[in-house]
């Protein structure tokens, strides 16, 4: 969840910068420093907030908004710009290429799944698989609750894993097992894709990972850590980044997550926030973070989490470049484009009077399919360590202070279905009627509040 961050407007740069301000920071820091919201809802809201469920929110949950000075010799914002936006174009494309083959696959199981016996097949080989991923969870997890991850995890060991060796044994890329490979990252319709960011989300939050201490030498952050390379996810991006980076700004304007300055139903708003996210992605971005602020020890994990990322992506190239291309770099560009869409909307909808105030600017959605409870993201702000189970009961604890502070709550939708219409479409109506309200709200005040909270704000001169 990593995009740019803006610095101050003392800076007279505005929200189409020529550069990420991150990367262009990074060598030039001054080191010396429908009904209303109780009554249509997948979750009933009720409950009262308590002054303790409120009071472990940290007295230092963000950081100077205004970082160090700038040095106007550093590497000019344009050039930066020129190499950043060639390459979100070809995140796009690749995201293109491998949502293409996504899409197929899904519709080729719509098909298959209405003959009757082809899906009797599926459904006794699901329910085999879920049974055996369910007596697994019982040995090896630390919380058998986490099962939905391990059912992830295991997919993608027995898949993607598998491919990737052969293709490399085989040397020249095969076509059938380039396919076979971006199908088993993403699953039809990118649901594995999804639910192995899900997997790998809540895995970074727990300090001693999934697996119990018997299997933890060995699977230990198996998601970020072994996984993940396959996805073009550097280690650290989720334990350190996501972690002591993004959960200390909340998407405010030090978060290099931060979407506050840009226009958030402007597409080519977006292509800006992709184009700077790739330094987030290759981990240069928080890097400069933490060296602004002297802090060593996630200074030196990301160089160490970037570092292993280089050998790997550099070995792969040196085998064969041709597999370094199709099954290194093409998910690297993928992963960006999607860890900048999630990043984007999940904090989208900010109050231009209280821009930093994260009970305003995280959003709340209700889907059909909720993998790991990921749609109560301000809940998971809130307790960023309580368990995904609990989430629901814990958005019915905090329903007064959301009501109070004007969260957004949207029904019958997920993240990408929500920057599908938000910043593609641009189709403010049909997200008016799934805005679910706290007070009695017509069209005309949905529509507004909604304009209202997408425009771009700077931050305050000092």
């Amino acid at each position: 969840m990593y995009g740019a961050r803006f610095r101050s407007a003392a800076h007279n740069r505005s929200t189409l910068e020529l550069c990420s301000p991150w990367v262009y920071s990074f060598f030039a820091y001054d080191t010396g420093r429908s009904p209303s919201i109780g009554i249509t809802t997948n979750v009933q809201f009720v409950g009262k907030l308590t002054q303790a469920a409120l009071n472990d929110v940290p007295k230092d949950a963000r950081s100077n908004m205004y970082g160090p000075a700038v040095n106007p010799r550093a590497i000019p914002k344009f050039l930066l710009r020129c190499l950043s936006v060639p390459v979100a174009l070809a995140s796009i494309a690749a995201t293109s290429l491998e949502g293409t083959l996504s899409v197929g696959f899904f519709g080729a199981a719509m098909l298959l799944g209405k003959v009757r016996h082809i899906r009797q097949a599926y459904q006794f080989l699901s329910r085999t698989y879920d049974r055996f991923i369910g007596r697994l969870g019982q040995e090896v997890l630390r919380d058998s609750r986490d099962t939905p991850a391990l059912r992830i995890m295991v997919s993608i060991t027995l898949t993607a894993l598998p491919i990737f060796v052969i293709q490399l044994v085989l040397g020249k890329p095969r076509l059938l097992l380039v396919i076979a490979f971006y199908l088993s990252l993403c699953g039809p319709k990118f649901q594995r894709s999804v639910r192995m960011f899900s997997a790998k989300h809540l895995e970074a939050h727990r300090p001693q990972g999934y697996f119990s201490d018997k299997y933890d030498r060995v699977f230990g952050r198996y998601v970020e850590f072994f996984l993940g390379y396959l996805y073009g996810d550097l280690p650290e991006l989720g334990r350190t980044v996501h972690v002591r980076l993004h959960h200390k700004e909340n998407g405010g304007f030090d978060d290099n997550a931060s979407t506050i300055g840009y226009d958030r139903t402007n597409p080519l708003h977006f292509l800006w926030y992709l184009s700077d996210n790739i330094w987030t992605t290759l981990g240069l971005a928080p890097y400069a973070y933490f060296r602004a602020r002297g802090d060593v020890k996630n200074q030196r994990r990301m160089f160490w989490g970037m570092a292993r990322y280089l050998v790997y992506f550099g070995a792969v190239f040196l085998y064969d470049w041709r597999i370094g291309i199709l099954y290194v770099l093409v998910p690297l560009l993928s992963f960006n484009f999607i860890m900048a869409l999630t990043s984007w909307v999940q904090h989208a909808f900010c109050d231009p009077e209280h821009p930093e105030d994260y009970f305003v600017n995280t959003v709340t959605v209700f889907d059909e399919v909720n993998f790991m409870n990921e749609g109560y993201h301000l809940c998971h702000h809130h307790r960023s360590a309580l368990h995904w189970t609990e989430m629901p009961a814990h958005l019915e604890r905090i329903r007064d202070k959301m009501r109070e502070s004007g969260s957004l709550v949207f029904r019958d939708l997920d993240f990408m279905q929500l920057f599908i219409e938000l910043t593609l479409l641009r189709r403010m109506d049909v997200l008016a009627e799934k805005l679910v309200p706290w007070e009695p709200m017509n069209h005309e005040q949905r529509l507004a509040i909604l304009a209202k909270r997408t425009k771009p704000v700077r931050a305050a001169a000092p």
